[in-house]
């Protein structure tokens, strides 16, 4: 580690994965068990977050997987309990758990839809810092992201979306001027497009050779999970209240 006059000693720390089964979850997962993190896995894919489980365990770090619904606010705390109970700490808190919901125009979308989206993307993320911060507090510690997107300057097909990632953006702000002074630091990730399966299905293989960005290209989620490690890492002395862009470009 260089030398931070301000980072805590590196220790074999906890994180909970919210959407960890796949995607930017599981890159997220692999990168900060890479740094020797224990890891547990919140996510509705059963099999997929077994196999995420296993992976993480070749890498010789601990690693749980707990089925976990982010909209039930009682099952987001039990998952919380039981990491605590299983490892007897809880350090780190990603939030990758979400849905992009339909792409349509507003007037086709349904209140429904707005809310079960609302409730993945937002409640979940509510619920899952609720549950972790006061251990974070007890420890003197804690690291949390949360993954937004550009969507959230108005996306006009996916209104549900972008409303659900303006409000994670104004979330993470708040969190992030509320702990700094007890080493609890909250920040955010913006992806832009990454190669995972809410992006791959939608756009043709030309078009995900060259979909026309700067960059000439669209993120691997490994590169995205660079930066959130750094996010939840001792090295991060003075981030919180950021959304760092991880988007090949700017704007």
């Amino acid at each position: 580690m260089p030398n931070l006059r301000f980072a805590a000693p590196k220790e074999r720390r906890v994180a909970l994965i919210t959407g960890g089964a796949r995607g930017l979850g599981r890159a997220a997962a692999l990168r900060i068990a890479e740094e020797g993190r224990d890891i547990v896995i919140a996510d509705v894919l059963d099999e997929q977050g077994q196999t995420t489980v296993g992976e993480i365990q070749a890498l010789g770090q601990q690693a749980r997987y707990l089925h976990t619904d982010v909209t039930d606010e009682a099952a987001v705390h039990d998952t919380v309990s039981r990491t605590v109970e299983h490892f007897g700490r809880l350090d780190i808190l990603v939030c990758c758990a979400g849905i992009l919901g339909w792409e349509k125009p507003f007037l086709e979308q349904t209140a429904a839809q707005f809310e079960k989206v609302m409730r993945i993307n937002v409640f979940g993320v509510y619920y899952a810092h609720q549950a972790a911060i006061p251990h974070m507090l007890e420890r003197g510690w804690g690291r949390c992201v949360t993954i937004t997107s550009g969507a959230r300057h108005g996306a006009t097909n996916q209104v549900p979306y972008g409303v659900s990632k303006g409000a994670v953006y104004s979330f993470i702000g708040a969190l992030g001027n509320a702990y700094p002074k007890q080493n609890v630091f909250v920040n955010g990730v913006e992806p832009g497009r990454a190669l995972t399966d809410m992006v791959v299905p939608r756009f043709t293989p030309e078009f995900l050779a060259d979909p026309g960005n700067p960059m000439g290209r669209y993120s691997d989620p490994e590169e995205v999970a660079e930066v959130i490690e750094f996010l939840v890492s001792e090295r991060n002395t003075y981030t919180t209240g950021s959304v760092w862009s991880v988007k090949g470009a700017t704007g």
